[in-house]
């Protein structure tokens, strides 16, 4: 019972943030149909801000009070690599440069971190005690992390059915031509949801950096799971993201916990594999229509 207590709780810890990475994934699929791939070392890059914006012994003040700077300060970096990203592109669909645009983004992060600082990975200190759950201690980071999760799940649902701005961004995952040929300013819309994915991802990497593995080459493991937890879900779909970011958290965390770390990316790939064969579409995604 203690072992299954372990897994689920870690696993659903660990899960809220491949459901954050692969919401982030969503909202700038569902305006441009870009998998930005550097999502993964953008949220290595707001655990590393963590770190050096963070003292040592921080409090909780000091904690709330950085957390929106580090989402802001990731939100206007991913909107800048989303202008550049989009910039070559008269549409986001008629070419395919934004997959090394991104992958070269993620490539530069990732070297940027290894020459800051080497490969040795850097831990950050939560102001948060651990937490009793059923009689076992639980680190605090993975409640909050699982909170922040069901925040922005909110709070996207809310921005796409309560703001102008949300309405124009669901307005162009419908159909992105008759969105541009209404008037609307699909460019500057596409960028404002880079600048979203950003936030999330931000504060995300800003929450969950006491137990994330701060490194030049951990993103790549993260951007792999989110990019599994929106697919399983249902690319798109941010009930599926979330969904699916807790069932890939549990089954990866079993998975190492019973027979070692090196099985973690197999047993998510297996489950990709799985639900593609069996749901094309994804878990809570739809089938579209395709003019032929």
């Amino acid at each position: 019972m203690d072992d299954l207590l372990i897994i689920v709780v870690h696993g659903i810890g660990v899960g809220a943030i491949f459901a954050l990475v692969g919401m982030s994934f969503n909202v700038v699929f569902n305006a441009s149909g870009i998998l930005n791939f550097a999502q993964g070392n953008m949220l290595i890059l707001g655990g590393l801000f963590a770190y050096l914006v963070l003292p040592g012994q921080p409090t909780q003040l000091q904690w709330m009070v950085l957390l929106p700077v580090v989402a802001c300060g990731l939100g206007l970096l991913l909107a800048v690599q989303g202008y550049v990203t989009l910039l070559p592109l008269r549409s986001s669909v008629e070419q395919h440069s934004w997959l090394i645009t991104t992958l070269a983004a993620s490539v530069i992060i990732g070297a940027v971190l290894l020459i800051y600082q080497g490969a040795a990975q850097q831990s950050v200190r939560s102001p948060f005690t651990n937490i009793r759950f059923m009689g076992a201690r639980v680190p605090a980071t993975y409640a909050l992390t699982a909170g922040l999760a069901v925040f922005w799940f909110i709070a996207l649902h809310l921005f796409h059915r309560r703001t102008l701005t949300g309405l124009a961004i669901s307005a162009i995952a419908q159909d992105l031509e008759a969105a541009r040929a209404a008037g609307l300013r699909v460019r500057r819309l596409q960028v404002i949801a880079f600048a979203i994915s950003g936030l999330i991802v931000g504060s995300a990497g800003f929450v969950a950096a006491p137990v994330m593995a701060i490194a030049n080459d951990s993103g790549i493991g993260y951007v792999l799971n989110g990019f599994v937890a929106a697919v399983v879900g249902g690319l798109g779909a941010n009930v599926g993201a979330l969904v699916g970011g807790v069932l890939v958290g549990m089954l990866s965390f079993y998975a190492a916990y019973e027979y070692g770390g090196e099985f973690q990316n197999a047993v998510s790939m297996a489950l990709l594999v799985v639900v593609l064969m069996l749901r094309p579409q994804g878990l809570f995604g739809r089938q579209a229509a395709r003019r032929v």
